[in-house]
């Protein structure tokens, strides 16, 4: 499966857009932090427009002996170009430039020209900047010899202002000019959303077609991304299929021809690699067998021999010159010797059947028979260990296996529940004969086998408490004997902990001569 966010198609897609985002981003930074200051000097430059148009006005009146309120006071002749000029000047100003003016005789202190209404307000700031008494908040942008032009705060609308105030250089006339900065900041937060919109409608646009075109030219791409992909997991049935002539295509046509080379060569090199692998698995196999097998009989061997020797090296030193002494150490040297013979007769019967070298001689035979006879066989045994065994079955009960196996199976599992009694030493032996097959338990009380241990039981050499097992003589081979019988029978065994005790189990198939009811015949 491609991996759609690592494709050139995405990327390109990213970087397009990213770069888009980033343009429109730098875009729209300009004009939040700059656009303001730059409409700001715009509006200073017409401040000094105004001025110096309105100036040159006043002076070419007093040139003529005249005085600009003679405009105003004898109201508008529409013949007078000089008071049509004047009037489209001041309506310039406020259409224009959104100027509010205001034109004092400093003579009379009458206002002569007002393009505000609050005529009082403007007059009463002009006179009192004269005076020196600006807001703390004024910010001085222009100092001039006749005019000043300052940002200035007015606490009763709470805004700011533009304003250029002074005298023209007929040095009679007072002016103030006065420009709202609200509405700049306004027009900028317009342009601003304005652009936000327009911003965003040209990245989705952008991106929609960038996709599109992207995906036309990465689609073979991709396809032979893919079809790489596939082949790296020796997948060679993915092929190329575009009909380009390009470069594409010829990429393409080279990857079929490699994708059956490979499937070829690789086929081939399979069925050498699994011999190889099975030949290296058997040795790996057989080397960790023969390792374990020697560590655990050095192991087992290693106490016995040394009580032999220890007690062999007693009676040659004369340590033991009683009768009784020396009687105790020649028994312990036979005990140890005896559990020695066991154990290799042991090991010799388990390798016999792991290597499959021991044939299973199949036979019916009456499997009740067979268990009381080894409890027979073990009846010094169980009355050494005040067990309690119960078995009542009387009637027979035929099996299929070979009889000499099954023995040792059964004297196994005795012989476990014999050395792990605890409670009230009871052994219980039930004999169930189901459809097809006759299932046979063993069951002691005494302390359960820890749940990690249970796996493990069937494992050569394998102890859950040592100190216990050495102490009967136990060498953890009689368990592993067990499942070799069973799995050369192929049936199967198992453990399970109970509420007072362990149970042990193995099935065998039955041999009835009249198939038996689904319902289970049980004896105990």
């Amino acid at each position: 499966m491609k991996r759609f966010s690592k494709s050139i198609r995405f990327r390109f897609s990213v970087i397009f857009i990213g770069l888009m985002a980033a343009i429109l981003l730098g875009i729209w930074a300009v004009n939040n932090w700059m656009l303001e200051g730059y409409y700001i000097n715009q509006k200073v430059n017409a401040l000094e427009l105004a001025y110096s148009e309105m100036n040159t006005l006043v002076m070419e009146k007093l040139s003529q002996d005249e005085y600009i309120s003679d405009d105003f006071m004898d109201g508008v002749d529409g013949d007078d170009e000089k008071q049509v000029r004047t009037i489209e000047l001041l309506r310039g100003l406020s259409d224009q430039y959104n100027i509010s003016l205001l034109i004092i005789d400093s003579f009379t202190n009458m206002p002569l020209v007002a393009s505000n209404r609050d005529i009082h307000f403007m007059m009463d700031r002009v006179f009192q900047y004269m005076l020196g008494r600006n807001n703390p908040k004024t910010e001085i942008m222009i100092e001039n010899e006749n005019y000043t032009i300052q940002k200035s705060f007015d606490p009763r609308s709470k805004s700011f202002y533009l304003e250029s105030w002074g005298y023209y250089s007929d040095d009679r006339t007072i002016f103030i000019m006065s420009i709202p900065l609200d509405s700049i900041r306004e027009s900028v937060q317009l342009s601003n959303r304005f652009l936000v919109y327009v911003g965003a409608a040209a990245m989705v646009l952008g991106s929609v077609i960038m996709y599109i075109a992207m995906k036309m030219v990465t689609s073979p791409i991709l396809q032979l991304a893919d079809i790489s992909e596939r082949m790296s997991r020796l997948d060679f049935d993915a092929k190329y299929h575009g009909n380009a002539r390009d470069e594409v295509g010829v990429l393409g046509n080279s990857m079929n021809s490699l994708s059956d080379k490979l499937k070829e060569t690789i086929g081939e090199l399979k069925s050498a690699n699994i011999e190889l692998q099975k030949d290296i698995q058997e040795k790996i196999e057989i080397d960790k067998m023969r390792q374990e097998f020697i560590a655990n009989v050095s192991h087992e061997l290693k106490t016995p021999i040394a009580l032999i020797q220890g007690y062999a090296e007693g009676l040659t030193e004369g340590l033991a010159e009683e009768k009784e002494s020396r009687d105790y150490y020649c028994e312990v040297i036979m005990d140890e010797a005896n559990k020695m013979n066991k154990m290799v007769r042991q090991l010799l019967t388990l390798n016999a059947l792991e290597s499959g070298n021991d044939h299973v001689s199949m036979e019916r035979f009456d499997l009740t028979e067979l268990i009381q006879g080894v409890l027979s066989a073990t009846r010094i045994l169980i009355e050494q260990k005040n067990a309690v065994v119960e078995f009542a079955c009387s009637h027979p009960v035929y099996v299929w296996a070979d009889e000499f196996k099954i023995e040792e199976v059964v004297t196994n599992y005795i012989s476990n529940a014999l050395n792990h009694l605890a409670g009230e030493n009871r052994i219980r032996i039930t004999v169930e004969e189901l459809e097809k097959t006759v299932r046979v338990t063993v069951k002691n009380t005494g302390a359960p086998i820890p749940q990690e241990d249970l796996p493990n039981i069937w494992t050569k050499f394998y102890k859950v408490d040592k100190a216990r097992t050495r102490a009967y003589g136990g060498s953890g081979i009689g368990l592993s004997i067990v499942k070799a019988v069973m799995d050369s029978h192929n049936k199967e065994c198992g453990v399970r902990n109970v509420e007072d005790g362990v149970e042990f189990w193995f099935v065998l198939d039955g041999a009835f001569l009249e198939i038996p009811s689904k319902k289970q015949s049980v004896c105990s």
